[in-house]
């Protein structure tokens, strides 16, 4: 029996290390933030790290190195790339639970700007492949099941697969992307309506339920399903409630070396802290510990804490939690 088994993407991911500027372009009622190459000509990179990623093996590595047993459902291609993230799945005690497809693993180029935000040119390759009755549905024997953002056929299965979660009295937890957000919350619903723990960013966020303050997208997220739900906002912290009161973790201040992995280590840090059957306040507190860990390190796996390291940096310096009542 499994704690968690993660579900979603794997890739190989390839940090790009080059000069770039950021422009802003701003108007009455947008702002967007650009990385800026010239045109027309040879960019030199000052360096290369190819890093194994992915929501789904992220997470899978995280809940292993909190001290639960964690399996990773979902493909790898026939390709030299798919012997990367299977090693790094192996090195972490992470069992394989996925199809091996022939074909391409997913990859990534991830660009990174002077303020270390990243742009990320996504492959997906055989990511969107991932189908249901290809599942040894044997292997699935967990508590829990951590869906990471999926889409095309391979949402269509996630769609089954928590149906069938359900059916053997499994949890979810959910953790869509801006692109499944964007498609609305009647197209998530046949998830949101099975899903326990929803964690979401507060962009995401805006996109099923509209605009809001933090309490009233929390409230009419639940309305949707979930049981609890989180929302993270970047250097913000998270934020989530209970009955009485709306609680927000704030992160301590940190030099950031590169964001990629941060919500997979928060999200999956939460749960793992939910599954141990911690309160809410310290699930916060672990997942925002975590993923401060995760971006002072490049690459979304090389941050990722033990519980242990989690628990000594909580004794000697706990992030700080604002509470505030709900009414």
């Amino acid at each position: 029996m499994y704690d968690v088994i993660s579900v979603g993407s794997s890739t190989v991911d390839v940090f790009a290390h080059v000069q770039s500027e950021l422009i802003k372009i701003k108007t009455a009622s947008y702002q967007q933030d650009l990385i800026a190459y010239p045109c027309g000509s040879k960019i030199l990179i000052d360096g290369l790290e190819f890093l194994p990623g992915g929501g789904g093996t992220n997470t899978a590595v995280a809940f292993s190195k909190l001290g639960l047993r964690a399996g990773y459902l979902g493909k790898v291609g026939s390709d030299a790339n798919s012997g990367m993230i299977l090693d790094a799945l192996k090195k972490e005690k992470v069992d394989f639970l996925g199809v091996k497809e022939k074909g391409i693993s997913g990859y990534s180029i991830i660009l990174d700007s002077i303020e270390h935000d990243r742009t990320i040119l996504a492959y997906k390759g055989v990511n969107d492949l991932f189908d249901f009755d290809e599942i040894k549905k044997a292997k699935l024997k967990t508590k829990w099941f951590y869906f990471s953002s999926m889409v095309g056929k391979s949402y269509e299965s996630l769609e089954k697969l928590a149906v069938y979660a359900k059916a053997g009295n499994a949890e979810i937890a959910f953790n869509p992307s801006n692109y499944l957000a964007s498609k609305g919350k009647h197209y998530l619903m046949e998830v949101l309506s099975r899903t326990d723990l929803l964690v979401l960013n507060k962009e995401e966020s805006m996109l099923l339920v509209g605009k809001g303050e933090i309490a009233t997208l929390l409230s009419e997220l639940s309305k949707l399903g979930p049981k609890r739900v989180v929302i993270t906002d970047g250097k913000d912290g998270a934020y989530t409630c209970d009955e009485r009161y709306v609680y927000h973790v704030i992160p301590p201040s940190v030099d950031v070396i590169e964001t990629t992995g941060a919500g997979d280590a928060f999200a999956s840090t939460f749960l793992a802290g939910t599954i141990k059957k911690k309160g809410i306040v310290e699930c916060l507190q672990m997942g925002c510990i975590n993923s401060v860990s995760v971006i002072s390190n490049r690459g979304a796996k090389e941050g990722l804490l033990s519980l242990r390291s989690i628990a000594q940096r909580l004794l000697r310096n706990p992030p700080k939690i604002e509470k505030k009542s709900l009414n």
